[in-house]
């Protein structure tokens, strides 16, 4: 059995471009899993496999990988009495299309390291990450990245952590020198300087004291830190007001671990990974104040047969086991592979588990450790630790997979809503099995993917989180699984809602010679309760209010399903409805012409009569998207994006640009990028990700009804 105390799994995650997998290649080279440093520019990195990856120097999905690293370490050697700690590192996206990468990535790690970019600060996909690992209470440390670019600051930004995600930053060095001249740290801990070693490529570096110049504000800072972390230990406080030097380092150490992993603390660090820079002591760092699986309180699930049930399972593989399967990957050599993590027990390859969505026993063929898309075969895998395995039938992700005596369900993970489509169609009679394949496939190893085919038009539309995600999508059916595909232009994932509750009375009746079908429904419909849809329990309202037996309790079952089923088309224009509460309080039935057929037919056709008196109207997709911009061509941004609707919510400024926040439709926000380019000689650049949805503009409502309803005339 491993020493769960001597690992940590843990994930790096940013917004774009801030060297997350510049700073996994480091790791990887320091812990000795390569020889060689791989570059993002030069499409080299381990763990940007993907061919797209590659090409664009982006990272699409996550990749998982683990490596050892001996601790402690003096200037950069291990020491005789080091213990070798195991690393289960996810490197994830930073773009906001691919985001479900990292919730999912969240929801099995323990830790946590947040990059952030000295020149740059926190950016929108940095508060998006910062959300998602509140979601899941995640522990994090903050490293600051890029200390060696012109203009890093590296207090501004952990003055901006505090600011603008409401964390309390505290930072555990300082840098020395910043842009060409930054070449070490001061240790706020151990009050000595770090400076490291060029001709190693960072491997070692020499401990020594502080410049003098840096003295006082060292001083300033390490008693910020040791009352930050105070509060977690009484006899720290008082020897902090007695003697603030009498603190031994060991229990700043254990206090900063106990802080960070309440959540109530961001140690911060800072280094340049391209420069090879800050990179060992961030590991360190990981070692010492994140959590291992021992830390971690134990998994709460549910019982399959009774939701109000609970149950827990704690990290030790004698516990039955429990998993969760957080990714699924098609790949070309090994066929499906499932991700998982293990959170109590010990599973052998060969043996079977039970899949708790399916209901089915699986047997695990072959169980890998992964290191990005290369997999080594282990024998076994026990409680803390991350793997995949091969040979599963029917797997999803967010399936929880458990000992079949001792069944379990493990909390899903959040999925976001997809915003954007496109219409695809197979170039050729051969393509057509072939898309079919690669979409179901597609499917499976992505949530935010979604598929359904356009009655009206036959053609498949695929929906997705941007247009660039859309785009991956669409390259990966060429390239992986050989598929010609024409598509259309991207379209708006609008919604329908209703806005006001009405009742209704439905009586449906059909004869054609012997038996004939009855139901008949008074029910109100209208939008759904506010507590409900705080209560996070779906979108569909239920209130069964019949008393007496004016309808027989094993019809309502079919009335549910048949509103239900209906949601997905709306009054309208036929876009899916954002929620919707039934109340069914009266009815009547036949005892012979009535079935649950009837009812669910029944419901159907009450949907679309009463839907269109419940006031329907369109909502749309908000995006908040932020400009940064040189300030001369600041009225030319703000001048057209009140053209396109926007909201604009305040102007800040960064590294002597101006920073611009808006939420705009995302109808008005295609072709936006290349319209900034040439508004700004291309020096402005844009993030965008969704918001939420709002009600659109009479105007567009009806351009969007129309072209609906015209579309639907033309087929």
């Amino acid at each position: 059995m491993a020493d769960l105390r001597l690992q940590r799994n843990f994930g790096i995650a940013a917004h774009i471009d801030a060297g997350k997998t510049t700073t996994t290649e480091r790791i990887l080279y320091y812990t000795g899993v390569n020889h060689k440093i791989g570059e993002v520019h030069e499409g080299a990195a381990t763990m940007d496999w993907m061919a797209q990856e590659q090409e664009r120097g982006i990272t699409i999905t996550s990749a998982a990988t683990t490596c050892f690293w001996n601790f402690p370490t003096v200037q950069g050697k291990p020491l005789p009495d080091s213990k070798k700690y195991k690393f289960n590192i996810i490197d994830t996206p930073g773009h906001v299309d691919f985001t479900v990468e990292v919730e999912r990535s969240m929801r099995v790690l323990d830790g946590l390291v947040a990059l952030f970019s000295a020149v740059d600060g926190v950016e929108p996909q940095s508060e998006t990450v910062w959300r998602q690992a509140n979601r899941y209470r995640v522990p994090r440390l903050g490293f600051v990245n890029k200390m060696d670019r012109i203009g890093a600051d590296f207090l501004m930004v952990v003055q901006q952590v505090r600011d603008m995600l409401g964390a309390k930053a505290v930072p555990l060095q300082l840098p020395i020198g910043a842009e060409d001249n930054f070449k070490g740290v001061v240790d706020l801990i151990t009050m000595k300087s770090i400076v490291w070693d060029d001709a190693t490529q960072g491997m070692t570096y020499t401990e020594g004291e502080i410049p003098a110049d840096m003295l006082e504000e060292a001083q300033q800072y390490r008693a910020e830190l040791v009352e930050a972390v105070a509060e977690y230990d009484d006899q720290l406080m008082e020897k902090f007001f007695e003697d603030p030097n009498s603190i031994s380092v060991d229990e700043i150490h254990e206090a900063v671990r106990k802080a960070t992993i309440d959540l109530s603390i961001i140690p911060m660090l800072c280094g340049s990974s391209y420069k090879n820079k800050g990179v060992q002591k961030m590991l360190d760092c990981v070692i010492r104040y994140l959590p291992s699986p021992l830390d971690v309180e134990a998994i709460n699930g549910t019982d399959p047969d009774d939701a109000e049930k609970q149950l827990v399972r704690k990290p030790d593989a004698k516990e039955p086991f429990a998993a969760l399967a957080f990714k699924i990957m098609t790949d070309p050599f090994v066929g499906r592979l499932a991700f998982f993590r293990v959170y109590s027990g010990h599973l052998d390859a060969g043996s079977y588990v039970l899949n708790v969505r399916s209901g089915k026993n699986e047997r695990i063929s072959r169980i890998m450790q992964m290191h990005a898309n290369k997999q080594n075969p282990i024998d076994f895998i026990e409680a803390g630790d991350i793997g995949a395995a091969v040979g599963f039938k029917d797997i999803k992700t967010g399936d929880t997979l458990c000992d079949e005596k001792h069944p379990i369900v493990l909390e899903n993970m959040f999925i976001p809503e997809s915003v954007i489509s496109i219409a695809v169609e197979p170039k050729t009679q051969a393509d057509v099995e072939k898309m079919g394949m690669a979409i179901a496939k597609l499917v499976e190893e992505d949530p935010t993917l979604r598929v359904k085919t356009d009655e009206e038009t036959g053609q498949t539309v695929l929906s997705g989180m941007g247009e660039l995600h859309l785009e991956i999508i669409v390259d990966r059916m060429k390239r992986e699984f050989k598929v010609e595909v024409n598509q259309g232009a991207p379209q708006v994932a609008y919604k329908e809602a209703f806005t006001i509750k009405i009742e209704h009375r439905e009586v449906y009746k059909k004869q054609s010679g012997g038996r004939g079908k009855f139901a008949d429904i008074q029910f109100e419909i209208g939008p759904a309760d506010e507590e409900f849809l705080a209560q996070d329990k779906g979108r569909f309202q239920f209130v069964n209010d019949i008393f007496g037996g004016s309808i027989p309790k094993e019809f309502v079952p079919a009335i549910q399903k048949g509103f239900e089923t209906s949601m997905n088309n709306g009054v309208l224009a036929g876009f899916p409805l954002e929620n919707m509460r039934v109340r069914v309080f009266d009815g009547s039935f036949h005892q012979v012409d009535s079935d649950s057929m009837s009812f669910e037919l029944c419901a159907k056709q009450a949907y679309r009569e009463a839907g269109r008196k419940a006031k329907p109207i369109i909502l749309e997709p908000i995006m908040k998207v932020e400009v940064l911009t040189p300030d001369q061509y600041m009225g030319d941004v703000t001048g057209d994006l009140n053209r396109r609707r926007a909201m604009l919510e305040g102007m800040d400024t960064r590294n002597n640009l101006q920073v611009i926040k808006a939420k705009v439709p995302l109808s008005e926000m295609f072709g936006y990028v290349t319209q900034l380019r040439s508004l700004s000689s291309g020096r402005a650049s844009s993030t965008m990700e969704f918001s939420h949805y709002a009600q659109a503009p009479k105007n567009v409502e009806e351009e969007v009804v129309t072209k609906a309803k015209g579309k639907a005339t033309a087929n």
